[in-house]
């Protein structure tokens, strides 16, 4: 097979990658606190088909390369919700949560309580305070969260001050290191260990919403959609190429 249609199978095999995250990006516009993905290209070089008894050396022909994905760790816009359980944290920090796989990580702070009386993500996942598990009693109401995690409620009838936990927030050396583990939850990756986290805020009645541009992913996807036709038309003006000088070579002159 000549080079100009491996070239072209190498781009069509990356865009079909691309699409995959686009997609995915584009089916989480309305997920609270989802990152949107971005991909990575590079240009691998490598030589062509050649025969050894050349003279020059084949120029090396320059194949398209999908080395991975990287998030797009900025902030999502905040919106107000005035439930007293949802919180958005202003900063790089993530919720920490206990799931069945072990501890994970999310900037979903779409929040409520369980049949248990423990603070838990709309998934179910246990949200982890400071010393574990935040539990709340039955009496317990006006509910308060302040800005750096504290958890207070008003309790019985007497409306007696009792706190009931912190948030245990915690952030990152190199946060493009965390693995999506799906359910918006994050995992650490190989060398990354959560750290407390001092420098974010919680704001209290908020929650996070994606930060994908819908607009800018509608646009990719065109893009997208667009040269990966426009590749496959000229792979098949080559193939069409082939075949019209295979008849050509073959239609010996009597």
């Amino acid at each position: 097979m000549e080079n100009a249609l491996l070239i072209g199978l190498s781009r069509q095999m990356v865009l079909e990658r691309q699409m995959d995250v686009v997609a995915n990006n584009v089916a989480n516009v309305n997920t609270n606190g989802f990152k949107a993905d971005n991909s990575l290209f590079q240009e691998y070089l490598k030589t062509g088909a050649h025969e050894d008894n050349f003279v020059g050396k084949d120029r090396a022909v320059s194949y398209v390369l999908d080395s991975g994905t990287f998030k797009d760790l900025k902030q999502g816009p905040l919106e107000q919700t005035k439930n007293p359980l949802d919180v958005a944290i202003d900063g790089g920090g993530f919720l920490v949560v206990q799931t069945a796989a072990g501890e994970r990580y999310t900037r979903d702070g779409g929040l409520q309580i369980n049949n248990q009386g423990q603070l838990v993500t709309a998934a179910g996942d246990t949200v982890l305070g400071s010393s574990g598990p935040i539990v709340f009693q039955p009496t317990d109401h006006d509910v308060s969260i302040a800005a750096d995690g504290n958890i207070s409620v008003l309790e019985g009838v007497n409306r007696i001050d009792s706190v009931r936990g912190k948030l245990r927030l915690v952030s990152f050396a190199d946060a493009q290191r965390l693995l999506k583990q799906g359910n918006n939850l994050y995992s650490a990756g190989t060398g990354t260990a959560a750290q407390p986290d001092t420098a974010s805020k919680v704001k209290q009645g908020f929650v996070e919403k994606s930060n994908v541009n819908s607009v800018m992913e509608m646009s990719r996807m065109i893009e997208v959609t667009r040269a990966y036709t426009q590749i496959a038309t000229l792979l098949q003006q080559q193939s069409d190429l082939h075949k019209s000088a295979i008849e050509k070579l073959a239609d010996v002159p009597a």
